[in-house]
């Protein structure tokens, strides 16, 4: 089911619902919309009611205000948990920094972040690769952009450790596939939202005030500072609990396996705990 609501702003959000069973909403990373995570829908929609929107600046969203602020996300996704009832959130990537941030002040019962980027502690995702990568953008080379990105968020990958031209050349033909296109589309928006991960680099005590029951989820083949990040979490949120998933990267949510899919519709479908 396909159903446009209203946020604060009067914006509309176009909500795509999928399947039956408790509310669940889900809200995607960056660089990508709804599109990339069918295989997960599918995979909860018999046992869950699945929302999906994609978030302003992408496909049938509509734009970003001005000047751009993660608290715009936190108030379209209190928008649509107010529209469909729901109290549980899976967030991916910057999808998850969004929740976690919505959490910190909207009534979330449960929330699944997967492979959450964040700046604790001097810790976490790395950040130098924004002035360069912006610098490549400003002088029309997406190309060199996207291998600079792709580099800095994936160290694990030997492609990243190959010499900048190499990853440049690979990155030209990578923007000819439809996927490769979308990302290179958006990566302004990608580098403005790592922008807002900086601006709440801090302390992890910050987050200390959620009082939601949080799954901190990452793949065991991604960046090792997400599992970092979600120690350091689990560390002061009062009711969270941290999961390794094996052969699972970044974009392992969207592949969405069994051995991903499975404790995480587990964690979804316990009855969420008075507190």
């Amino acid at each position: 089911m396909t159903e446009r609501i209203n946020a604060p702003d009067g914006a509309g959000i176009v909500l795509h619902s999928t399947g039956s069973g408790p509310d669940v909403v889900l809200v995607h990373g960056g660089g990508v919309t709804i599109d990339a995570y069918r295989r997960l829908v599918v995979r909860l929609a018999d046992r869950f009611t699945v929302h999906r929107y994609n978030r302003r600046g992408r496909a049938d969203a509509a734009p970003r205000r001005e000047p751009y602020t993660v608290e715009q996300e936190i108030e379209d996704l209190d928008a649509v948990l107010a529209h469909t009832g729901a109290r549980q959130v899976v967030g991916h990537s910057y999808g998850a920094f969004v929740a976690l941030r919505a959490a910190m002040r909207l009534p979330l019962g449960r929330v699944v972040a997967y492979d959450t980027p964040l700046r604790l502690d001097g810790h976490g995702l790395p950040l130098d690769f924004l002035d360069p990568t912006e610098a490549a953008l400003r002088a029309g080379d997406l190309p060199r952009a996207m291998a600079l990105v792709g580099a800095a968020l994936n160290p694990q990958d030997p492609a990243g450790r190959l010499p900048l031209g190499v990853r440049t050349a690979i990155c030209r033909l990578f923007l000819r596939t439809p996927i490769g296109r979308t990302m290179g589309d958006l990566l302004p928006m990608t580098l403005h939202e790592t922008r807002q991960i900086q601006a709440y680099e801090g302390p992890a005590a910050q987050y200390a005030g959620v009082t939601a029951e949080v799954l901190l989820a990452s793949g065991a083949k991604a960046a090792t500072w997400y599992a970092e990040t979600d120690e350091a979490l689990a560390g002061v949120l009062p009711r969270a609990r941290t999961l390794r998933i094996p052969g699972c990267g970044h974009n392992g949510i969207a592949a969405a396996p069994p051995r991903l899919v499975d404790p995480i519709a587990a964690f979804l479908a316990t009855p969420i705990e008075a507190h």
